[in-house]
């Protein structure tokens, strides 16, 4: 029987996170998805009077192409994404995966310069057409989050039908607060952080570009940040599964990385020289996520945390100039059941334990 809630997030995908208008060429990317999501995205861009176009994938075969890579051939290929997105004007992308880990066995150095090769294309995305990402509710995600597969399922379509323009008022309110914002203060267990947003501008997410959404992210100024943080959310990056990371900067820069797997993290550290720099300030508050899962769509929007993101900055919005191939959300959630902790703006306390204590802002609690 077909799920109702599929044709409705399709047409919230067209209608209000792309917003697609008649004549509009619409990229949709499905990656190890059910094709009656593609259809129903199809049928929205349709109705909508856009073009759609569709790029079917599957993890398996993409693992096979990155460990036989070679640059001649990833060159051949990034020029055809990049010449394809060129001519578009949105951009949809449905991820599912049925083993997170698939790539963990990539080499690094294939991994790293599969990346590389791509990230013209990514930044072409980003920054020139209006792009929604989400991933796919299967049973291997359900596993991660400790759930049923059906109860993942309507957990999955309640976060992602979510109002996302209720939300908008206090969400701006909170970037104007971050616009203003010198100096940033975060405190918790193993966590001792300080650096600037002077001259940044932030941006409020609700539900236009990632789904599900809640968050509002700027980036630091990019030799401000000192510091320790220990982040406590598990998290998983390149196939790599990592727990208890913890960073230790120094005007700006990563000085000392651990991980349950520090030689891996290290590696992925030094990709390039931009990797050891921020390029990304998140505070996440999506109150229907609690618990992390290990997928970063999920997990950096958890209520009452924030990420603090190694890698490339979001070029041309929240822009600190910081540039690598790297960009990995990193999570620390400050409810009481995971430690606590307070956010400081110019040493005023704006969000504690979770909870945001400025009257404007209480709507996203």
């Amino acid at each position: 029987m077909h799920d109702s809630r599929v044709d409705q997030l399709a047409r919230q995908l067209v209608r209000y996170s792309t917003q697609v208008k008649k004549g509009d060429r619409v990229w949709i990317d499905c990656f190890d998805v059910p094709n009656y999501v593609a259809v129903a995205l199809i049928r929205a861009v349709v109705e909508a009077k856009g073009l759609p176009v569709v790029k079917l994938h599957d993890t398996l075969v993409s693992r096979e192409l990155m460990i036989h890579a070679s640059e001649e051939q990833y060159d051949v290929l990034a020029k055809n994404n990049l010449d394809l997105m060129k001519e578009m004007d949105c951009y949809i992308a449905v991820r599912g995966s049925h083993n997170i880990t698939e790539n963990s066995d990539v080499p690094a150095k294939q991994m790293q310069m599969v990346m590389a090769k791509m990230r013209p294309f990514m930044n072409e995305r980003v920054n020139n057409t209006r792009w929604c990402v989400l991933r796919w509710p299967t049973s291997s995600m359900a596993q991660q989050a400790g759930m049923s597969t059906p109860a993942f399922e309507d957990f999955f379509f309640k976060v992602c039908l979510l109002d996302y323009a209720a939300l908008i008022p206090a969400m701006t309110a909170l970037k104007k607060l971050m616009d203003k914002t010198k100096e940033v203060h975060i405190t918790g267990p193993g966590t001792d952080l300080k650096f600037s947003l002077k001259g940044l501008k932030a941006i409020a997410c609700g539900g236009k570009h990632n789904i599900p959404d809640g968050e509002c992210f700027s980036a630091p100024v990019k030799d401000s940040v000192e510091g320790v943080i220990s982040y406590n959310a598990p998290t998983i990056y390149q196939g790599i599964a990592f727990d208890n990371v913890k960073l230790e900067f120094s005007k700006g820069k990563i000085i000392n990385a651990t991980a349950n797997n520090t030689e891996a993290i290290n590696k992925i550290f030094d990709s390039d020289e931009g990797a050891r720099y921020i390029g990304e300030f998140a505070i996440g508050f999506n109150r229907e996520i609690r618990e992390p899962m290990r997928d970063i769509l999920f997990d950096e929007k958890i209520a009452g945390s924030f990420h603090f993101t190694p890698g490339q900055a979001y070029e041309g919005i929240a822009d600190n100039g910081n540039r690598s191939q790297v960009h990995w959300d990193l999570v620390c959630i400050q409810r009481p059941d995971y430690g606590g902790g307070e956010i400081r703006f110019d040493g005023k306390v704006i969000r504690k334990d979770g909870k945001f204590v400025v009257p404007e802002l209480k709507a996203l609690n």
